[in-house]
């Protein structure tokens, strides 16, 4: 694995969240060329919720001109692995001599519903320190966003 921005996104969101798909997308055009791709990966069970289906993945992918992969998680091997619980969830992974390391967990920002004056990039001040050399300031906020749906049994 190389440096990346893994985030646990959902094909169905609430409607406050559809704008986290157009961060998604800004976040790749601006960080992938920097050497911190976005990765998406779908942790929801589509048993239990249909609209979460790999078809449905793939409609929302071509819809919203996603341009980095988006993955299905189907028996959450991933979203364990990394311990996920929410949709956005935010994972920033830098490559280092010792391996990947987290560097940041959680929200995108602290501005969800497009509404905070005083907005926090999280995602973004993460990455942009890490560029330069420097650990993230905030190495860790708090997901907000759905819970994952998990596979029953």
């Amino acid at each position: 694995m190389q440096r990346v921005i893994l985030l646990f996104l959902p094909v169905t969101l609430a409607p406050w969240q559809k704008l986290i798909k157009t961060v998604s997308r800004a976040l790749n055009a601006t960080y992938a060329a920097k050497g911190y791709p976005v990765v998406a990966i779908n942790p929801n069970d589509a048993g239990a919720v249909p609209d979460e289906s790999f078809q449905k993945m793939q409609a929302l992918a071509s819809e919203k001109k996603f341009s980095f992969p988006y993955l299905l998680d189907p028996d959450h091997v991933v979203t364990k692995q990394f311990g996920a619980t929410r949709t956005p969830h935010v994972f920033v992974l830098n490559k280092t001599d010792k391996g990947n390391v987290v560097e940041y967990i959680g929200a995108i920002d602290n501005d969800p519903e497009e509404a905070n004056s005083t907005k926090v990039e999280y995602v973004k001040n993460a990455v942009n320190e890490l560029s330069i050399g420097k650990k993230p300031a905030i190495a860790s906020t708090k997901a907000v966003g759905c819970g994952i749906k998990w596979k029953k049994g």
